[in-house]
């Protein structure tokens, strides 16, 4: 089940044939995709909350970046890559679908977090009248993003013990 900020793809969009390939194919196709062939997911899903970050980091310096970071608006997996120059997009998307459930479900809580968060600082950034309010939010908010971003990296590329066992296998 799809939570509200991750809902499914377009019904328009083709169906790639994933389940229809051997292990080691679909592996090959998703790894040439930059996708990860272990969790099937991408990382250029997270450059979305990178870019709202980047925002939020010229706030304290140049507070005319607050309006910037105000027209920044949460994507959902699907809808970046449906709006991405991404080459393999509706692979992307397709493999994310295709993803096992717990890994998906785990990466999901992380964007869903990162997305309350973004939506809630805008809140009060509108509220707030000082640039210094504004600064102070933004950093704030930084704080909790950047290890969000972290985790969800981890959960894209096969956690810990995935890192292991490459560094192992090298």
């Amino acid at each position: 089940m799809s939570s509200p900020a991750q809902p499914s793809a377009q019904s328009d969009r083709p169906t790639l044939p994933l389940s229809g390939l051997d292990a080691e194919a679909r592996a090959a196709k998703l790894k040439a995709a930059n996708i990860n062939p272990q969790t099937g997911l991408a990382t250029d899903y997270l450059n979305h909350f990178n870019e709202a970050i980047m925002l939020l980091e010229m706030i304290p310096d140049v507070p005319e970046c607050a309006d910037d970071f105000l027209q920044w608006h949460p994507l959902s997996y699907a809808e970046h890559f449906t709006a991405s120059n991404f080459k393999a997009r509706d692979l992307a998307i397709s493999a994310y679908e295709s993803a096992d459930p717990d890994i998906r479900a785990e990466f999901d809580q992380m964007t869903d977090t990162m997305t309350s968060i973004l939506r809630e600082v805008g809140t009060a950034m509108r509220a707030a009248s000082q640039d210094s309010t504004k600064a102070k939010l933004a950093e704030q908010a930084i704080g909790w993003l950047k290890p969000l971003v972290a985790a969800a990296g981890g959960v894209i590329n096969g956690g810990y013990e995935a890192d292991v066992e490459t560094i192992m296998a090298g």
